[in-house]
């Protein structure tokens, strides 16, 4: 990510932006919020991993000069789904991303907003459990991947 210093000075802006109010974020309503900030930053919204432009599995999030964005608030099985969408789009005829980068909450933030907001974010993919799977998937994944762990403060 040190390569895309602005990118990823982009990518944490929009993550940390102060419109994002935790007493309202539930997992959908997270996800909308940041479709919001990363399209009205200039990425582009769900690009085509393949040339099936109507299939959901077959997109990514977002996509900008060549780093391709996973949101997961979802059930950790996601995981592979989504690394595997890492690696075709940077693999043979495809290439269109040199880096995948992967957003998720951490535990912590997950039990803080099930406690203090009410939100049910039980059975999501958390930063620690990415972080755990991560190298244990590295001989199918040679697409760089870069992990953000959202957490409370």
């Amino acid at each position: 990510m040190n390569s895309k210093l602005a990118l990823k000075k982009n990518i944490e802006t929009i993550l940390t932006h102060n419109s994002l109010s935790l007493s309202k974020l539930s997992r959908p309503k997270f996800n909308e919020e940041l479709d919001r900030l990363f399209v009205d930053s200039g990425w582009q919204r769900q690009p085509a991993v393949f040339n099936e432009h109507d299939e959901a599995f077959a997109k990514m999030d977002f996509l900008k000069e060549r780093v391709g964005i996973e949101v997961e608030f979802g059930h950790a099985s996601f995981i592979g789904i989504d690394l595997l969408k890492f690696q075709v789009s940077s693999y043979s005829s495809l290439d269109k991303i040199d880096l995948g980068v992967y957003v998720t909450t951490t535990s912590r933030f997950q039990k803080t907003l099930a406690k203090d907001h009410s939100l049910n974010w039980e059975g999501s993919l958390s930063f620690e459990k990415v972080c755990r799977y991560l190298p244990l998937l590295k001989s199918a994944i040679q697409v760089p991947v870069f992990v953000y762990g959202i957490d409370i403060v």
